[in-house]
């Protein structure tokens, strides 16, 4: 009856920030830092599980001599939101 949800987008700072890939598809390590109001090193730890899950992609380059880290959402990672909002539904449909 119940999907089980992706243990991996049930974690909230994951959520938010494949949520935010999701509609800008990619963003710089500190505009997610900013917009989930999330410690660097938190952030960091979450960025690991999503990109070793094959959720999103992080590229790791140099701005004007300054390092940049930029997250952006996978097709894999796409799906599996969808597929997260999809289970989600289910467990709504029942208030109906």
């Amino acid at each position: 009856m119940f999907k089980e949800l992706d243990p991996i987008l049930h974690s909230q700072l994951r959520l938010a920030v494949v949520s935010l890939l999701i509609s800008v598809q990619e963003a710089e390590f500190t505009f997610l830092k900013e917009k989930t109001n999330a410690t660097a090193g938190n952030l960091s730890v979450q960025i690991n599980k999503l990109k070793e899950a094959g959720y999103i992609d992080v590229i790791k380059q140099f701005k004007d001599n300054y390092p940049q880290t930029i997250c952006k959402i996978t097709p894999k990672g796409i799906d599996a939101f969808d597929e997260y909002v999809k289970s989600l539904q289910t467990y709504l449909s029942l208030k109906k």
